[in-house]
């Protein structure tokens, strides 16, 4: 490989010297650990070096990649901006020294332009939670002011000198880039009411047991929508119908088969009669020896029997019924 010679050492001129440069470093102890073994890191380095103006061996030591963004060391980027024929001057001191919050201040100026100014006290480092960190903060905080000062007034006034690039002191007080979190989505009664399962077509009576499973989480959903549903009725303008209260004793509420003139059993309260005739109701809905669309029939039939009885069940718990019931031909139809 033949490499162009300048007075600032060797520099690859074309793509496949570049490549082969680049390799050739990587094989390197001289170079940084961070480009030792990743010759594509170390193209791309170089590259941006040539863009600022540095030759390849001066960006590799002054170059370096910060949570994932390239940055420049302070030192490197006040020598840009200083060998730039913008630039008229920088200049560099502290405010307050001896005092509880000294100011680290930078004053850049580019030709033809106001001063650009920019301060960098202990109080900024403590909001920043700087002061005293681990590290550098803790050896050399003044010379840390000083460079995140020198940071912010040479990108401010010197902007296309350095490539949109920040220092690599400032870039390194930065945590890493936390990954987007999903945001809680909003309360809303409709978000809570759960999917209807997907059951294949079999009339496997496993599958429909698992079916009529009942969940806590949906139960509790419909006696959310069945007290909706109670308000809202309230709301609109329905004669009143006179009902049997359900704590109310009444003798011989019987619950009928369909097609049967002797009832399956009677009972002294609605609630008791209640849950008898959803037992009766789960009892048809799983019969495994019947078709699911014979049970459906059946169900039906049963639900028309005891209407009549169903109509003196109170609002709210009439409404659980009705749920039920649409729940339990729904599955029998998906299983069909």
């Amino acid at each position: 490989m033949q490499l162009t010679t300048t007075n600032r050492g060797f520099a690859p001129t074309t793509l496949t010297e570049a490549m082969t440069f680049s390799d050739m470093l990587a094989n390197s102890s001289m170079v940084p650990k961070a480009y030792q073994g990743k010759p594509q890191d170390i193209l791309v380095c170089v590259q941006w070096g040539m863009e600022m103006g540095l030759a390849p061996m001066q960006a590799l030591q002054n170059i370096a990649v910060i949570n994932g963004k390239p940055s420049v060391y302070g030192d490197a980027a006040m020598a840009l901006v200083q060998a730039s024929p913008v630039c008229e001057d920088v200049e560099e001191f502290f405010e307050g020294e001896g005092t509880p919050n000294p100011v680290a201040v930078c004053v850049a100026k580019r030709k033809g332009r106001k001063p650009v100014t920019a301060r960098f006290s202990v109080e900024d480092a403590k909001r920043a939670g700087l002061w005293g960190k681990q590290g550098p903060w803790s050896s050399y905080p003044k010379r840390m002011m000083q460079m995140r000062a020198r940071g912010f007034a040479l990108r401010d006034a010197f902007p296309d000198v350095l490539k949109g690039m920040i220092t690599a002191e400032e870039a390194q007080d930065y945590p890493e880039e936390a990954k987007p979190r999903q945001m809680a989505r909003p309360a809303n009664p409709l978000d809570m009411v759960a999917p209807t399962p997907m059951i294949e077509q079999t009339s496997n009576p496993a599958v429909i047991e698992e079916v009529f499973a009942k969940d806590q989480e949906v139960d509790a959903v419909n006696e959310l929508v069945a007290q909706a549903m109670a308000e809202a009725m309230e709301v609109v303008d329905i004669p009143e119908v006179v009902e049997a209260p359900a704590t109310v004793a009444t003798e011989g509420i019987a619950v009928l088969l369909p097609g049967k003139d002797k009832p399956l059993s009677t009972h002294a309260t609605i609630e008791e009669w209640q849950d008898a005739y959803e037992d009766v109701a789960d009892k048809t809905a799983r019969a495994g020896k019947v078709l699911p669309r014979d049970r459906m029939t059946k169900l039906k039939e049963l639900r028309e029997a005891n209407e009549p009885t169903l109509a003196k069940v109170e609002m709210l718990k009439r409404i659980r019924h009705t749920a039920a019931y649409s729940k339990r031909l729904g599955a029998l139809g998906a299983a069909q």
